[in-house]
């Protein structure tokens, strides 16, 4: 910059703009433009004199947190992906990051690509603000009701219901109920016959009806069972704990509680809600 004739200062990139991070001068200025500048140092031996462009305004990020409080709700579009997220533009040059696991109450996202579209236009919710490292947090499904929140108004212990098998397993099928709620039927609960496999007694995409045999809201699972479906109410009263406490499919005792569990804890290949193939 040519502040007088014969005496010239530099305006480093880092000091060009405080939310874009500018790779080349040349990007956002042409030889020939006039702009105001702050003088930050001047080194007379040198012959060096430092100057700034972002100082002439004041920094967003020292009043981001007034403008965007925890808990704010924002309107935003994607404007790009990382492995582990998705950055939102909140205002010019001001982004907010939505983690994967902020994405969605019912689903496993491994990748923000299966949510959202770069352009997309987004509803969120602010979970964080750093203005220190320029950092804000953002919440996808924080915008929408958690559906396990209310699920023991829509299923008690003993309700018949009707799904859709949505993935089959080696220890029983999971049975999507509506979106994003998924139930598990063990394989000693499909049938009163002993089933070997599991795939020999239901498809994906069959359409089943069950009956709710457990519901854990905190771990967000539910148990059903596909052969006490026919089982009358006094007798599904009167042999509910049996339904948990010990099958006997073959020689082997099993404990249907402890399956459940079992089976949900170690299952990361299933992602309650998703579209399956």
């Amino acid at each position: 910059m040519e502040i007088e004739e014969g005496v010239e200062g530099l305006v480093h990139v880092s000091e060009i703009s405080w939310t874009k991070r500018v790779a080349r001068a040349s990007d956002v200025l042409s030889i020939g433009d006039e702009v105001d500048v702050v003088v930050l140092s001047v080194n007379p031996e040198e012959q060096k004199i430092a100057l700034g462009m972002r100082q002439t305004e004041a920094n967003p990020w020292d009043t981001v947190q007034a403008r965007y409080p925890v808990g704010t709700r924002i309107n935003g579009q994607v404007r790009n992906f990382t492995s582990y997220g998705a950055f939102v533009e909140l205002e010019d040059g001001i982004d907010g990051m939505i983690h994967v696991s902020d994405m969605s109450w019912t689903r496993k996202i491994n990748h923000p690509s299966e949510v959202l579209e770069k352009g997309q236009t987004v509803d969120a919710v602010v979970l964080e603000v750093d203005s220190g490292n320029k950092r804000i947090s953002l919440g996808l499904k924080q915008a929408s009701d958690d559906p396990w929140n209310t699920i023991t108004t829509r299923y008690q212990i003993g309700q018949l219901v009707k799904g859709t098998v949505s993935k089959v397993a080696t220890f029983g099928a999971f049975i999507q109920l509506e979106e994003g709620v998924d139930g598990l039927v063990h394989i000693s609960q499909i049938s009163e016959d002993h089933v070997e496999k599991v795939r020999d007694a239901l498809d994906v995409g069959q359409e089943v009806e069950a009956r709710v045999i457990k519901i854990d809201q905190v771990a967000r699972r539910i148990g059903l069972s596909i052969k006490a479906k026919t089982m009358p109410e006094e007798e599904f009263t009167k042999h509910q704990d049996e339904l948990l406490e010990g099958l006997r499919p073959g020689d082997n005792m099993v404990d249907l509680a402890g399956a459940f569990d079992e089976a949900f804890s170690g299952l990361e290949e299933w992602h309650p809600g998703e579209k399956r193939r």
